[in-house]
């Protein structure tokens, strides 16, 4: 029993060790994406020489030579054993090198990685640095053409040539060496025990990748690729790039006619107000620059009505006041509907919608506690495998979802909706409530997918004397609802993220206190924002307006261009922080 207990803290510690190594990754190259472009995380099992060979999850390299290799050394007699290890590893025909499982991300701006000399073995001809795919590992890395290493023997360096130049400081067993490239300047540095050694190649070929190469036996090096805190800090190289990049941003120079370029960024300012419906601070705004709006006052405000709703839960009144206003809006636009038709389920559950209460209920917030019956048992309400299938994966479908909700006519262009705490004060949305934990869930009767329970079983769970504010009503509304939205779905086009949204919202009935579960982030007051916007943008299509403001479009803009800048291999891309530009 010691013993398993021992095993899981084993396996316990392993796994927070994976996670954290995740998060350093993240937190060192943020813009990298490793669906497109995987980050260099161990050495490679099938791009080595024979004579290399790998421990400890392929983070440990040694020497093991050709077939006189480890599994017979031991069986050889002593003076033998002294004789092949004289032998080996004399001749450059015993080099072996390994690389790592992938290159190097150009969207890495400053890629970094470390090597601990285990142990320098006989005579300690080590190289450490990058090549490219196809480099011939029976070598060691900079013999090569696209081959780069630091060698410990000589402390030369050898760029695509067998011919090194003096660099630094030869490197023994204890030391750590660290290889770093600049893919902003294409150069590549190196470390020695947390000491910057400088420059060592310039002009660097893209889609290196990180090398290491062995010649004698006995040789023993460990990588760190970022699963732990560098000896050398990097972060503080990170850093400076960052505001290199961001002064030569800061001092590019415009052309002339300063008056021209401030008269565009008054229009990109005014048009961003004027498209979220910031009436006040766009008249204000309007006088001080004299730049005109160009959308009618009255327009705006009726926008500025919807959007009010929206954002406080209130979906249902939000798509009646759309429909008197905008008539035959909703009834073109499917998506857009069922869109809100979804939010408005969530809200139900929720207890903001009106629909709940039939419009008659005075409750706190909007919040009505007919929806928190007392006495649900969560026994009454019995997922089917296609529910617990749903609950299991929603947390990784959530944030794709909630993307996808924003923008329903992108094309080509995807938008972010702003952040309405920080809003105008004539646009402030009314609080939504915050759950109070004591709601609990309902289950889908007959006709809805996902949660199957007696409808009459459900009913007797919301007594009229207890529940109040007409919960048996209340409840059998909610119900209704959903066999309508089920049955609208169905009259879609269906794809992934209809039937998605559908399954998120209906397996929030199948806890008892849905906030807490891993569907309750659809209840979140924030997840309004993106079918806010998308109904802003959409009324705007109608009228004859542009759907996204200028300013968001070229956010857009320069999203793709250092998207297209990583996949050209231009490292600068790293240190473009749009978010960070923003703020100021």
């Amino acid at each position: 029993m010691a013993a398993l207990g021992s095993g899981r803290g084993m396996m316990d510690s392993q796994n927070q060790v994976q996670s954290d190594t995740v998060d350093r990754l993240k937190l060192l190259y943020p813009n990298v994406n490793e669906e497109e472009t995987p980050l260099p995380r161990s050495w490679s099992t099938k791009d080595k020489f024979s004579y290399i060979g790998l421990s400890q999850n392929n983070l440990r390299v040694h020497y093991k030579g050709g077939t006189q290799g480890p599994g017979r050394r031991p069986h050889l007699p002593y003076l033998h054993l002294r004789l092949w290890m004289y032998r080996h590893g004399k001749t450059h025909k015993d080099a072996a090198s390994v690389r790592a499982t992938h290159p190097i991300p150009a969207a890495c701006g400053l890629y970094y990685f470390e090597v601990r000399i285990v142990s320098k073995g006989r005579d300690g001809y080590m190289g450490i640095g990058l090549s490219a795919h196809g480099v011939n590992m029976n070598r060691l890395p900079g013999w090569d053409k696209h081959s780069y290493g630091y060698h410990g023997d000589d402390g030369h360096s050898f760029c695509s040539s067998g011919t090194g130049q003096p660099y630094g400081p030869t490197f023994t067993t204890g030391d750590v060496i660290g290889c770093g490239v600049n893919l902003v300047d294409n150069t590549c540095f190196y470390t020695k025990n947390g000491h910057h050694l400088g420059i060592a190649f310039r002009g660097l070929p893209p889609n290196l990748y990180p090398t290491v190469g062995l010649q004698t036996p006995g040789e023993v090096v460990d990588a760190n690729f970022g699963q732990q805190p560098f000896v050398f800090d990097i972060e503080d190289m990170l850093r400076e790039l960052r505001a290199r990049t961001r002064q030569a941003i800061d001092e590019f120079p415009l052309p002339d006619g300063q008056g021209q370029w401030q008269q565009v960024l008054h229009r990109m300012v005014s048009t961003y107000l004027v498209h979220h419906g910031y009436c006040s601070t766009a008249q204000a705004f309007s006088r001080a620059t004299s730049q005109p709006i160009t959308e009618d006052v009255a327009s705006i405000k009726n926008r500025q009505r919807i959007s009010k709703l929206v954002l406080s839960g209130r979906i249902g009144e939000a798509i009646e006041l759309t429909r008197r206003l905008y008539p035959g809006l909703l009834e073109r636009d499917h998506d857009l509907l069922f869109l809100l038709k979804c939010r408005q389920f969530v809200e139900m559950v929720n207890g903001s919608d009106s629909e709940t209460c039939g419009g008659a209920c005075s409750c706190a917030a909007g919040r009505c506690p007919a929806l928190a019956p007392p006495r649900l048992c969560p026994a009454s309400v019995t997922p089917t495998p296609a529910t617990a299938t749903t609950t299991a994966s929603t947390a990784s479908t959530a944030s794709t979802a909630a993307a996808n909700g924003c923008a329903p006519r992108a094309n080509g262009v995807s938008t972010s909706s702003p952040r309405r705490g920080d809003c105008d004060v004539d646009m402030c949305a009314e609080p939504g409530a915050e759950p109070n934990g004591n709601h609990a869930g309902v289950a889908v009767v007959k006709g809805m997918p996902g949660v199957t329970a007696s409808v009459a079983a459900l009913l007797a769970d919301y007594p009229e004397a207890e529940a109040g504010c007409g919960a048996r009503a209340s409840v059998e509304r909610m119900l209704a609802f959903g066999r309508e939205l089920y049955a609208m779905s169905q009259k879609l086009q269906q794809d992934l993220y209809h039937k998605s949204m559908l399954e998120d919202a209906f397996s929030l009935l199948a806890y008892s206190n849905p906030w807490d579960s891993p569907v309750g982030w659809q209840l979140e007051p924030v997840r309004r924002e993106a079918v806010c916007e998308a109904l802003n943008s959409a009324i705007l299509e109608s009228t004859g307006m542009q759907w996204i403001s200028p300013v968001e479009a070229s956010v857009s803009h320069s999203r793709e261009l250092l998207r297209r800048m990583s996949r050209a291999g231009l490292g600068a891309c790293a240190f473009a922080d749009l978010p960070a530009l923003l703020r100021r």
